[in-house]
Order: structure tokens, then sequence, then C-alpha cells
């Protein structure tokens, strides 16, 4: 299969572990040694947030602030990719056309950020969508789409499906400042609808969830398109 995996911010705090970088490097390779085709789009996380908001102090443009964003998630990417060693492409692509470029190499792509406006979501739908993914596995801290934030509301509740209107109206109130994108934003949702990418939404802090849903096991959520 041809899988596109987003790996969110949390695999990257501030004081960074090199444990929770490994623990998924070591599940890449099991997906890659399998026979899969796998790309890995990194998030910034916490150290992206940090910096956007030094700049956003400082008088920067949301633009120059997402600037700052990418970088940081490349920088992750590095992080990822050092782990990975000789599995990963050598190159970080910055654009579409680097990305396709890197195909034929069968190596597991690693990148971050491509452009402003863009969140790392949007380009893991959009990368998705280039290859006609057979999935995309969007990896974060929590069991997957709930009704409400789960660490604000205790009674939000966890959703095993979700269609691509009750998503969108449950992140329209979503902030869209660089640096908060959360799960996923309104341009990935559109992406992930016009070209019916199957997609799913798991808890990345057991990373053997990874294995589980390429292997077909309900966990998370499912977004129906």
């Amino acid at each position: 299969m041809k899988i596109v995996v987003k790996l969110g911010g949390f695999a990257f705090p501030l004081k960074i572990n090199e444990e929770i970088i490994n623990s998924f490097a070591l599940k890449f390779k099991e997906i890659h040694e399998t026979g899969h085709k796998l790309t890995v789009v990194t998030g910034g996380g916490e150290a992206a947030r940090v910096y956007i908001n030094a700049a956003r102090k400082l008088g920067a443009s949301e633009s120059f602030c997402d600037q700052l964003g990418i970088l940081v998630s490349r920088l992750n990417a590095k992080l990822l990719i050092a782990s990975l060693n000789d599995l990963a492409a050598p190159k970080i692509p910055e654009t579409l056309e680097e990305f396709q470029s890197l195909l034929p190499l069968e190596k597991i792509i690693v990148m971050g950020g491509l452009q402003p406006g863009h969140s790392t979501n949007a380009v893991a739908a959009l990368i998705a969508e280039s290859i006609k993914a057979d999935l995309l596995i969007n990896v974060t801290d929590v069991d997957g789409v709930y009704t409400k934030d789960p660490k604000k509301d205790p009674e939000a509740k966890l959703l095993k499906e979700v269609n691509i209107n009750q998503l969108q109206e449950i992140l329209s109130s979503s902030e869209v400042k660089a640096g908060t994108y959360k799960l996923l934003d309104l341009l990935a949702i559109k992406i992930i609808e016009r070209s019916k990418i199957p997609t799913w939404i798991i808890n990345g802090r057991n990373p053997s969830n990874l294995i589980k849903v390429i292997k077909g096991e309900k966990i998370g959520t499912k977004i129906l398109t």
C-alpha cells in the first residue's frame, strides 16, 4: 500500500525525547520492510509554537510565523531521518515537485511543511492526494475525533466514524493562525473530501497503533468520504 503518516508535534516535545522518536522509527521501518511505500510528514510541535509566539510578540506577520513553523517541522523531520538512517530518503523535500522526484528511490520520505498557510495536516493530505495513497493516518495524542475537546471537556465523546460535514462542524471553531492547527484544518478536510482519501485519526502514544490500523483493526476515528 501507499501510506502517508502525519506524525503530530507531540512526538517532538520542547525537551526532545529520543526514545519517542526511536519508537516511531522502529514502526516506520517495520511498515517499510513489509513492502509498503511510506511518507511521513512531521508537525512542528511545542518548539514551533514557542518560536511563533516570540515572533508574533516581535511584530512578525502570520506568514512570517508560518515560515518559522515550517522550519521547525523540517528540523523534526531531520531528527526522524537520523533515527531511520539509510532507510530514509537523504533529502527533505520542500516542494511537491521535490517530493515526487524522491519517489523512485523507494525510501521512506520524511518531510515537514511546504508553504505558509498550509498546516502539516494539509501537506500530508496533499501528498496523499498526489500519490493516490491507499491510507492517510493522522497520528495524534488523543484517541481520535471527539464531539468536543477531550482535554477541556470530560463529557466529550469519541466518534468511531465521522463524515466530512460532521468533521467540519466540529472543527469550524478551530483557530487558523500559525501554530494553532488542531487534528485537521479545513484545507486538509477539503483535500481529503475531493480525492476521497481513506483517512484515520489515531492515538500515537502507543506507536503500535500504526501497525494495527494498517492491518485493518478498527481503532481511532475513520473519516467517511
